[in-house]
C-alpha cells in the first residue's frame, strides 16, 4: 500500500509518527495516533521513554521494513494487538493466538468485581480454588491468582491452542505452578467445587456480529464471540453446570454484554442465585454481576 511505501530508513522517528497517524485517520481508525505509537516502537525497539529523548533519528533500515509489514496489516484493519503479537491486562503481558480473544480493558471489571465480592478472604486465600470457564488467553485466572496468592486455579476452554496460550502465560507470569489448564466444553470435564467461578463468555447475538468492525468480525475467533440467536446461550449453559461446582458459600463474576444487564441476571435470578450489580466498565456501561447462592 502506498502509505506504507512512504516508510522509508530515513525517515525520522517523528515523521514515521506523523504519517502513520494520517494513514490510519484516513481510513476510519478511531485510536490512529495510538496505533501509529505502538507500532513505531515496537518496529524500532524503543521504549516510549527512548522515542521521546530522540524523535528525529532515523529508523534504519530494519525497523523501516518491519514499521512497512506493520502498517499494511493495520490498514486491513487487523488488530494492533495482533499485529504485535500480545497485549496488556491488569498490568501483566498476555501472548495472543488466533484462537483467543484480545483481552479489553473492559474485563478487568470481571477482576475488580470478583476481588470486592471475596474482600472478606482476600487476605487468607489459602486454598480457595478458581475456575475460569472459557479462559481464552488466561487473563481473568492469571489476574486473578497474581492477586490471591494463596490460590489455585482451573482454566478451561473448548479450543486447544487457548489451552497451550493461557498455559504459556500462566508461566509467563509466574502463576503457572498455581494454574492448571483443560479442554473442556463448560463444566463437562471438571470435578469437584470452587470459591470463585469467573467467565467472559461469548455474549453477541449471531446476527449481530456481521455488523461489528473488522478488528472484531474478521480476527476475533466466532467461538469467542457468537452467544447464540440471542446471546445468552452460554449464560444458560453456565447456569446448568453452577450447582455441580460452586461451593455452597463460593461467588461468581460474569462478564455481560452492555445490554444485558436485564436478561443475564434474570436467567441467574430464576435459577436460585442472587445477583450482585452490574457492575460498570470504564465507559460507564453495564459490564459485570457477581452471583451467590441463595
Amino acid at each position: 500500500m502506498r502509505d506504507a511505501d512512504l516508510i522509508q530508513p530515513e525517515t525520522t522517528r517523528l515523521a514515521a509518527l506523523k504519517q502513520l497517524g494520517e494513514a490510519f485517520r484516513e481510513v476510519g481508525i478511531e485510536t490512529a495516533q495510538r496505533d501509529a505509537r505502538l507500532l513505531t516502537l515496537d518496529a524500532a525497539g524503543l521504549t516510549h521513554a527512548q522515542l521521546i529523548q530522540a524523535p528525529r533519528e532515523r529508523l534504519g533500515d530494519q525497523a523501516a521494513a518491519k514499521l512497512r509489514e506493520h502498517v499494511r496489516r493495520r490498514l486491513t484493519r487487523e488488530p494492533v494487538a495482533r499485529i504485535l503479537g500480545e497485549w496488556e491486562f491488569w498490568s501483566l503481558p498476555f501472548t495472543l493466538a488466533p484462537d483467543v480473544l484480545v483481552p479489553r480493558p473492559d474485563s478487568e471489571t470481571v477482576v475488580a468485581a470478583a476481588l470486592l465480592a471475596l474482600k472478606e478472604r482476600r487476605n487468607a486465600s489459602d486454598g480457595l480454588r478458581v475456575l475460569d470457564l472459557g479462559t481464552g488467553s488466561g487473563c481473568l485466572l492469571v489476574a486473578l491468582l497474581t492477586e490471591l496468592k494463596g490460590a489455585t486455579g482451573v482454566g478451561v476452554d473448548l479450543a486447544p491452542q487457548a489451552v497451550e496460550t493461557a498455559r504459556f502465560n500462566a508461566a509467563r507470569n509466574g502463576v503457572a505452578d498455581r494454574a492448571e489448564f483443560t479442554e473442556s466444553d463448560w463444566a463437562q470435564a471438571i470435578t469437584g467445587q470452587f470459591d470463585l467461578v469467573v467467565s467472559n463468555p461469548p455474549y453477541i447475538a449471531n446476527a449481530v456480529i456481521e455488523g461489528l468492525e473488522p478488528e472484531v468480525k474478521q480476527h476475533d475467533p466466532r467461538l469467542a464471540l457468537a452467544g447464540g440467536p440471542d446471546g445468552l446461550d452460554a449464560y444458560r449453559a453456565i447456569a446448568q453446570a453452577l450447582p455441580g461446582i460452586l461451593a455452597p458459600d463460593g461467588v461468581v463474576a460474569l462478564e455481560i454484554g452492555s445490554d444485558q444487564a436485564e436478561s443475564v441476571p434474570a436467567i441467574y435470578r430464576a435459577a436460585g442465585y442472587a445477583v450482585e450489580g452490574p457492575f460498570a466498565d470504564f465507559g460507564a456501561r453495564p459490564r459485570a454481576i457477581v452471583l451467590r447462592r441463595t
